[in-house]
């Protein structure tokens, strides 16, 4: 963390003069956010956070080179009503990489963004990231590696990335990578009828170390490898399909697979500003063999948003647990205004929140409660 933040650090210092002969730009976002969950015990929550960015643009020849450097400044503290307090504070990178691209290419590395899929709710292809389509920042941290694109004359594209230093979980990860691990993988993407589709590949080393009792795993690195399938097209309305299918090397159970598979759709009605509907299935399988399902969740998503007006719009997103079933329950309004955005937001939740593989920190959204954001952009 020191050596990540010193970097950070070195960069916002160092930048401008660097740049001095180049395009350069500074941006920001600064949000802030109040959070009540009346549980058992009462717990609110105060926050901030300013992610502070800079980027550049510079000719190389006939090619561009582009670059963004930007930091995660946060802290928030927890209030309960038993009168305890807890606080939690940070600085780390958010986003720092470079961009080396022409006509058809590029070659993208560092701390950055990487994901894919046609999915927008339920997404098996969330290898990379922990976007939470509730939140309406669409926040997630990067993933440290090299990313390369090649685009075809007809649309077509091929994708291969290298990925190295990233030891937390990501995406719907149980096991974070082996320390110090190298992973790789690829995707290649193709016109399909009115839209795309994409087959991808990823190979990382698991490492239960932080998860399983030391007798079950004493230092075992567990190869994994995932195979995914997506498309997409429109007829009449939008339709996708992702799958994914991951492949562990476990020698402590039979259920070495996992398979999830999503389909859905979404039509914007002709219904006063235009309502946007989507509707999403998610299938969570593990068994002993491919697309078994020994043990198995269900899960379906509905999203709906009408823009009132030019500055206020409407969201809702349900989620049903079929296996428990269980509900989720969200909705937002939000108001924007030149650089200000404000949003009120509602939840209604099972106590136990099951729904993502994130950090305990959504376990706020569990039971029922509201949260207050505001967000000022430079």
């Amino acid at each position: 963390m020191k050596r990540e933040i010193l970097l950070t650090g070195l960069l916002f210092l160092g930048m401008p003069g660097m740049l001095r002969a180049q395009s350069f730009g500074f941006s920001g976002q600064a949000v802030s956010w109040t959070t009540v969950n009346p549980g058992d015990p009462t717990r609110i929550q105060a926050g901030l956070r300013y992610i502070p960015a800079l980027s550049f643009t510079a000719p190389v020849g006939s090619l561009s080179l582009e670059g963004e450097f930007s930091a995660n400044i946060r802290g928030a503290l927890d209030l309960w009503s038993d009168d305890s307090i807890t606080d939690n504070a940070g600085l780390s990178p958010y986003r720092l990489w470079v961009k080396l691209s022409g006509q058809q290419f590029e070659v993208r590395a560092g701390l950055q963004k990487i994901n894919f899929g046609s999915a927008t709710m339920l997404r098996p292809l969330m290898w990379f990231d922990r976007i939470d389509p509730r939140d309406p920042l669409q926040l997630t941290d990067g993933v440290y590696g090299v990313l390369g694109r090649y685009y075809f004359l007809n649309n077509a594209n091929i994708w291969l990335w290298g990925l190295y230093g990233n030891n937390k979980t990501k995406g719907w990860e149980i096991f974070p990578s082996r320390k110090n691990s190298f992973e790789y993988g690829g995707r290649v993407q193709l016109p399909f009828l009115t839209g795309e589709t994409g087959f991808s590949y990823h190979h990382r080393k698991a490492f239960p170390d932080a998860i399983l009792p030391d007798s079950l795993h004493t230092g075992l690195s567990v190869p994994e490898n995932r195979l995914a399938l997506d498309t997409r097209f429109d007829w009449v309305v939008g339709l996708w399909f992702e799958g994914s299918l991951i492949h562990q090397d476990i020698d402590f159970t039979p259920l070495k697979y996992k398979t999830m598979l999503t389909g859905g759709m979404d039509y914007t009605f002709n219904t006063g500003n235009g309502l946007r509907l989507t509707v999403e299935s998610l299938s969570f399988l593990y068994g002993s063999k491919a697309f078994k399902g020994d043990e198995q969740v269900y899960f379906g998503g509905i999203s709906a948003s009408y823009p009132v007006n030019l500055f206020h719009e409407l969201s809702l997103i349900l989620f049903y647990d079929f296996t428990n079933r269980e509900i989720y329950r969200f909705l937002n309004w939000s108001v924007t205004y030149d650089k200000w955005n404000f949003y009120l937001m509602g939840f209604w939740n099972p106590e136990s929140f099951n729904l993502y593989n994130f950090d305990n920190q959504t376990n706020i959204f569990g039971g029922w409660g509201f949260q207050l954001m505001a967000v000022f952009n430079h």
